[in-house]
């Protein structure tokens, strides 16, 4: 990873903070990352898998097991909190794995729904988009995998891209730009979105690593 992709995992490490002893759920590099950084520094009590459920420590060393029946507790008690994909994300944050194209005759079929639905309704969530563009942000999902905002979502955090971060907090919550990565600029944004994005007023430039977070991602990415 670059040290432009840096700015994503710092990203995706800050959706955990203040979430106490929860489950974190991290799907893709940056995510991964971002969730061993939050373990590694500032938030010691999170429970990190291998992606199934072997709990690692920030390491990736095995630290223990999780029987799926015990995840799932945690899902449904909102003990979770996930940074997901999607294929497609509107801007209300409704997300669609399953397919492109007419339900009935799909243009492609997708991995489906899998544990979106419950995910995001019972836990906080959050979502990674490596590539900002208008083929993942549309204007309406084909299928709505994972509930938005005005779906009855429990929390969407924020969505990292490879421009900025996003949260909910625009007009009947819809998406708005909190900050951007370096290099990264307001009008990309716009041009790769296919609807207006909301500014935050105190719209900033994403953190940079402190001195720790740059060894342990110089050390990991090396």
């Amino acid at each position: 990873m670059s040290h432009a992709g840096w700015s994503q995992a710092l990203a995706c490490a800050d959706v955990f903070k203040g979430e106490g002893r929860i489950l974190a759920s991290a799907f893709g590099e940056a995510p991964r990352l971002g969730a061993r950084l939050a373990k590694a520094t500032f938030a010691p009590e999170l429970v990190l898998t291998d992606g199934g459920t072997t709990i690692v420590d920030a390491e990736g060393t095995p630290q223990g097991h999780l029987t799926f029946s015990r995840v799932f507790d945690l899902v449904w008690a909102g003990r979770r909190h996930a940074i997901l994909g999607a294929s497609q994300l509107d801007r209300h944050g409704n997300a669609n794995l399953s397919c492109i194209g007419a339900w009935a005759q799909p243009k492609i079929q997708l991995l489906g729904a899998r544990g979106l639905p419950g995910n995001t309704r019972c836990h906080g969530c959050s979502y990674w988009i490596p590539k900002h563009s208008k083929r993942v942000f549309v204007d309406a999902v084909d299928f709505v995998s994972g509930l938005g905002t005005n779906r009855g979502a429990h929390e969407l955090r924020a969505v990292i891209s490879d421009l900025g971060v996003f949260d909910f907090s625009g007009p009947d919550g819809t998406l708005r730009l909190r900050t951007l990565h370096p290099g990264a600029t307001l009008d990309q944004v716009q041009e790769r979105t296919p609807f207006p994005v909301s500014v935050a007023d105190d719209l900033a430039q994403t953190r940079g690593p402190t001195d720790q977070e740059r060894a342990l991602l110089s050390r990991w990415t090396a």
